[in-house]
Formats: structure tokens, sequence, C-alpha cells
């Protein structure tokens, strides 16, 4: 049985099978979000009126103070009877891109790199989204769903690119790296996550620095192209970092991006091994040494959560302030029936 919830003014009708953020989202009702599996807690809310069920809302993320103070995790509640939430720590007024679901046609399978494939989709209408996004598939034959970050820019919404690294036993990487096929369907939900460029509007054409970890430079390819094409003389500097130099991939589109832009410049890290041309270490180091002040820059994360915990510090050290401080953690998977796990293991 469906139930009604509202937010700042907004009623939409929540399903029995529905979370609350994903009938926000089916609405085109901005709500924040990033993991959507509920280890994150960005879509935290306050529950005004009326009663939730939890469902499977961790206690690491939402302990029971924290429920009995009426917080609770959009992507896992559902509510009871008719409820009025509020976003706790956001404003609402922010656009957002609508949830659809789509049935895509696999265009392209490229191995790019040690265990990394490039999946290409082609759409048979295009998806509005930022670029920076991400969507999930419905692994066929399962009830399963893996979210892939898209490398496109939001001018790029007929093909949609994805990086896929393999993660030995996975449920999506048996089928990513076995019997996907040119011609296959497949169905993808999206777009989802506020790790996105922000409205042409908002942007002021700021100095940015990006840090990847392995396939973590999938939405930054698409943010970075976005910002550029937005503000070509901007300073851009992206610190990429992977295991070894067979991890490597994409570096020459990042190499035709610094040759068209002359503020866009690229650092390949390698934490494994050493080799003429690029750095040894780690990628936050990196950046560490050689940018002495970020004050007025924004920055730019995602990988696994050792490397976006050390980027975050790293800005803070470069006096870089917190609100332009942007981050995408690829957290380990949490299998859940209609959840998704989050992404692949990222080296870096």
């Amino acid at each position: 049985m469906s139930a009604a919830i509202s937010v700042s003014g907004r009623r939409v009708e929540c399903a029995e099978d529905q979370s609350i953020l994903e009938a926000f989202l089916r609405a085109g009702v901005w709500m924040p979000n990033s993991c959507n599996q509920g280890t994150c807690g960005t879509c935290k809310l306050q529950v005004l009126c009326g009663d939730v069920d939890h469902r499977d809302s961790p206690l690491e993320t939402l302990t029971a103070d924290e429920r009995a103070s009426g917080l609770a995790l959009a992507c896992q509640a559902r509510p009871l009877v008719e409820t009025e939430v509020a976003l706790h720590g956001s404003e609402m007024g922010r656009t957002t891109h609508v949830l659809r679901d789509l049935t895509a046609t696999v265009v392209g399978v490229e191995d790019i790199a040690r265990d990394t494939r490039r999946i290409l989709l082609g759409l048979e209408e295009p998806l509005a989204f930022s670029a920076g996004q991400y969507v999930e598939l419905l692994v066929p034959g399962t009830a399963e769903r893996r979210p892939y970050s898209l490398a496109n820019t939001a001018e790029e919404d007929k093909v949609l690119e994805l990086h896929v690294r393999r993660v030995p036993g996975g449920v999506a990487s048996e089928w990513l790296f076995g019997p996907v096929a040119v011609g296959d369907r497949v169905e993808v939900c999206g777009p989802l996550g506020d790790f996105h460029v922000p409205d042409a509007d908002d942007d002021e054409g700021e100095p940015m620095v990006l840090i990847g970890g392995g396939t973590g430079l999938a939405p930054l390819l698409g943010i970075a192209r976005t910002a550029l094409a937005r503000h070509p003389d901007r300073t851009a500097v992206l610190y990429y970092g992977v295991r070894t130099g067979a991890d490597l991939y994409n570096t020459d589109r990042l190499a035709e991006l610094a040759e068209r832009y002359r503020g866009f410049s690229f650092v390949t890290v390698l934490s494994r091994e050493t080799r003429p041309g690029h750095r040894g270490g780690y990628a936050p180091d990196a950046f560490v040494e050689d940018i002495a002040s970020a004050r007025g820059w924004s920055g730019w994360l995602c990988g696994s959560p050792a490397l976006v915990e050390a980027g975050v510090k790293a800005f803070k050290r470069r006096r870089m302030a917190p609100r332009l401080i942007h981050r995408e953690k690829f957290e380990p998977a949490t299998p859940r029936p209609a959840l998704a796990e989050i992404y692949q293991e990222t080296p870096g």
C-alpha cells in the first residue's frame, strides 16, 4: 500500500516497495544522495510528523539515538502513514534530473587496462543527467543492481560510457567480464548521486583540482571536460592514481585535453611501481607537494574511501574551503535486495 510523503510543500506517493529517496527522485524532487545503500548518511532527513519503517538502515549510519530523535535515511526508509519530512542539514531549491528506468543496448565492450573495461550503452531516447552522476544496471538473471559512474558530459546523452573494474567473484564482474556482448539489452536506472558539476549559472570558473583512483577517473573525465568547455582558460589539475602502469588507461584522452586547454594538466601516480614519466606514491601526496595553496579552488575526489579521506585532508591542508570539496567514495559492497552494491574496489 502506498503512503504520501511531503517535503517543503511537495507531496508525492511512495509505493510499498519504494524508498522515500526513490519516490522523491522519480517525482523530480531533489534530495541529497550519494551511495544509496545506507552507508554514507548523505540522505539523512528529519521526520516532522507521521511514521517511517527504517527497514535495512544500518546502525553504523543511523544510530538508535538518531532514530529516537526522528532522523531517517531516505534511501532506506519508507513512510507507513502520511508523513512530512525535512532535509537534515541541507536546503531545498536545487534542480534535479528525474530518476528514470530505461532499456539500453550494449554497443561497445573494450578492455582498456588490466582488469578494466569500457562498456558503452546506447539509448533509444536521451537521458538527462549532470556530468559526474551515475546509473544503476540490473544484472541479467538476478534482482541485483550495480552502480557505475558516467564518464560522459551532459551533451553525450545517447551513448553512456562506463568504466568497470573486475572484482573476483562479483556478480556484476562475472557478467561484464564474461558473457556480455554487443547487442545485449540492459536495464538502466538513473541518474543518481550528488557528485556532479554545478549548474552553468553557478559555475564561477574557479581553479580546480581533481583526484581519482582507478575507475574513479570516469566521472572526473565528464566533470573536467564540462568545466573546461565552460571556462576554457580555467586552471585545472587532475591527479590520477593507480597501483602500476598496467592499471593506467585514458591517458591519451587526458593528453588531448592538455593540448586543447592550456590551463589543464594531469599527473599520473603509481603506488606500487616506479616508471619513468610517472610519479611514485599516492595522488593526494603529489597534490600537496605541487600546490602551495588551494584557497579559492574547488576540489573533486573519486575513488576508494582511503583515497577520498586522504584527499579531503590534503585539500584542507592547502586551505581549500570545505564547501568547495566534492567527493564520491566507492564504498565496499553491501548486497541487499533491490539495492545497489557500490561500485568496484578502486586501486590507488
